[in-house]
């Protein structure tokens, strides 16, 4: 049998160059720590892809996330989606816009990649209720690049079915004008004050190795409930609602010195 030592060695370097670096950067020193690798697939025609690694110590766990072809200068909600009670959710494909008109939303891919079960911030809450705390995700350099590490403590459901959740990032540019705003692809069917290109999914990515299949308990859960998926109540609500009040109704908050466009407000659509 190969030592543990050795076998996480090779399994860091197997890492595709993209993570390499972050993972020689940050060493796991637990012999026994599992990781997983998640490629993200581009959505909705945005270009954006990357790889992704998860790795669990304990109830702690690390996500590093690399992503390019993000809309520049732009936040990007980001979560772990999927389910911790058998539900076996996967990634949508642009087919899934079932209403026809030509973006899919994130109603429609919820139904495929499930609700959110942990938010992708880069400080405070990770809860469902920050889904879309955007002064706290991370915002694409001018190259449109996302880099993105934090180290999370999670509960022992989560341990328990890490390969059943998987990483969506959000965010799209469909008039390429460089900024979420409503002429683009409307307003949100979430909430019509913000802009449908802010919610839509840009990427999404499963745990490379996870069974891939329908749903093998119940019926597929789409987001309806308390700490559901990106929805009103879910998301936009809580913590989400805040962010967005505190920014003056603006959609966009910068994180970064450099000022961000400014993203249109509902009573400029169309």
């Amino acid at each position: 049998m190969m030592p543990k030592r050795t076998g996480l060695l090779a399994a860091v370097a197997a890492l595709p160059a993209v993570l390499l670096t972050v993972a020689l950067s940050s060493p796991v020193s637990a012999a026994d720590t599992p990781a997983y690798q998640i490629d993200l697939a581009s959505l909705n025609d945005s270009g954006a892809t990357g790889t992704a690694l998860l790795s669990l110590r304990g109830n702690a766990l690390t996500v590093w996330i690399k992503s390019e072809g993000m809309v520049p200068g732009q936040p990007s909600a980001q979560h772990l989606h999927g389910s911790t009670d058998g539900h076996d959710f996967q990634c949508p494909d642009d087919g899934d816009d079932t209403n026809g008109d030509g973006v899919l939303d994130n109603t429609e891919a919820t139904v495929h990649y499930g609700d959110i079960n942990i938010s992708l911030t880069e400080s405070g809450g990770t809860d469902a209720g920050s889904g879309l705390a955007v002064d706290r995700m991370p915002v694409a350099d001018a190259q449109g690049k996302v880099s993105y590490k934090r180290t999370i403590t999670v509960g022992q459901d989560v341990v328990d079915h890490i390969k059943d959740l998987h990483i969506v990032q959000h965010g799209i540019d469909p008039n390429d004008n460089g900024k979420y705003d409503f002429e683009g692809a409307g307003k949100s069917e979430l909430d019509p004050k913000l802009p449908q290109e802010a919610t839509a999914p840009t990427n999404c990515g499963v745990v490379k190795g996870a069974a891939v299949g329908s749903v093998p308990v119940g019926g597929v859960e789409t987001g309806g409930g308390e700490a559901g998926g990106m929805s009103p109540r879910g998301v936009i609500g809580a913590a989400g609602a805040a962010a967005v009040a505190a920014a003056g109704g603006a959609v966009l908050v910068r994180r970064r010195m450099t000022p961000a466009p400014a993203v249109a407000k509902a009573g400029d659509a169309a």
